[in-house]
């Protein structure tokens, strides 16, 4: 089973983009030292949901501050993005993290993203397919050329290449069968249960994906009880939830999301390892027997603390990776 930790940097109130970014850094340096295989950072603009709004950069400067724990992103927003400027991205963080880097993709959403950045609505709701493909492209060759709908430039060469394969977020059953068909690991949220996930994978199979590392996100806290544990993270994460999730500007005029964030946060609490060390280890069995998912990414920031977030990591990687381990 390979455990890492998924950096949201979400905004508490009171606290500084800035900082928090700063002590992102710290927390994945920490993670390396408690034991943790890897870190994904999320990207996020205009929100205060998440603060990275560049992934990427803040993957690189992680590098530099450690030598072996695994980085990625989770995700990168293919539809704002030129994959081919993407690629050269993840071929730069891949060879000079020494191999440590994934890059994982995702379709994004119908924000105000696409009108900021110019990539257009149209690109979100018809452009992933012929974006991720170009991508495949550009992290499998030296060259690449592109004549699509979305993409149509001449013959260049990819300096400096690299031959990577990334993951994509699956949200919904055609991002599943696109992962299938071009044989791309799935990376599925932390809003989503087991039995979800196992259908997911599922449907996996069904379309015709080999067999590949799935990657799941979760929540992690770990205090001396299961029911003070979901207690806590009760009272501190709809803080940030509430104006986090509120942040989702879409593009046109279609509804803005809402989610009962009192209600999500206590679904969090039951579905992920949220409690004591025991109770954390068993609910990762629980969902690695469930759903075949051994590759777990899980979000430790929860209570919106600097030093509590440091302690959740160390005592997670003291208490619960043995356990998991042994």
């Amino acid at each position: 089973m390979r455990i890492g930790i998924f950096v949201v940097a979400g905004l508490f109130p009171g606290q500084e983009a800035g900082r928090v970014l700063a002590d992102a850094v710290e927390w994945i340096v920490a993670a390396e030292q408690a034991g943790f295989d890897d870190a994904w950072i999320a990207e996020h603009h205009f929100m205060p949901y998440g603060v990275c709004p560049s992934p990427t950069t803040l993957a690189a400067v992680a590098a530099g501050r450690t030598g072996r724990i695994g980085l990625g992103t989770a995700v990168s927003v293919l539809s704002t993005q030129h994959p081919v400027a993407l690629a050269e991205q993840a071929a730069v963080l891949h060879h000079l993290s020494g191999g440590r880097f994934t890059l994982g993709v995702g379709r994004g959403g119908p924000w105000v993203d696409l009108e900021v950045f110019g990539a257009g609505l149209d690109r979100y709701e018809r452009g992933f397919p012929e974006s991720l493909d170009l991508l495949l492209a550009a992290l499998s060759g030296d060259r690449v050329a592109a004549d699509g709908e979305f993409f149509r430039f001449r013959e260049v060469a990819m300096v400096p290449p690299a031959r990577m394969r990334p993951v994509v977020a699956c949200t919904s059953e055609p991002t599943v069968r696109l992962a299938a068909e071009r044989g791309l690991p799935m990376l599925l949220g932390l809003h989503i249960g087991d039995d979800d996930k196992a259908a997911m994978v599922e449907r996996y199979r069904a379309f015709g994906g080999p067999p590949v590392e799935h990657v799941a996100a979760g929540v992690a806290y770990i205090a001396d009880s299961t029911i003070g544990a979901a207690r806590d993270l009760m009272r501190a994460m709809p803080a940030w939830l509430g104006p986090g999730l509120d942040g989702y500007e879409p593009v046109d005029d279609r509804p803005r999301p809402h989610r009962d964030v009192d209600d999500y946060v206590e679904l969090l609490t039951k579905i992920h390892p949220v409690g004591s060390a025991k109770h954390c280890a068993e609910t990762l069995r629980r969902t690695a027997e469930r759903t075949g998912i051994e590759h777990f990414v899980l979000l430790v920031e929860g209570m919106g603390s600097h030093e509590r977030t440091l302690e959740n990591i160390r005592r997670f990687g003291a208490e619960v990776l043995p356990l998991l381990r042994d």
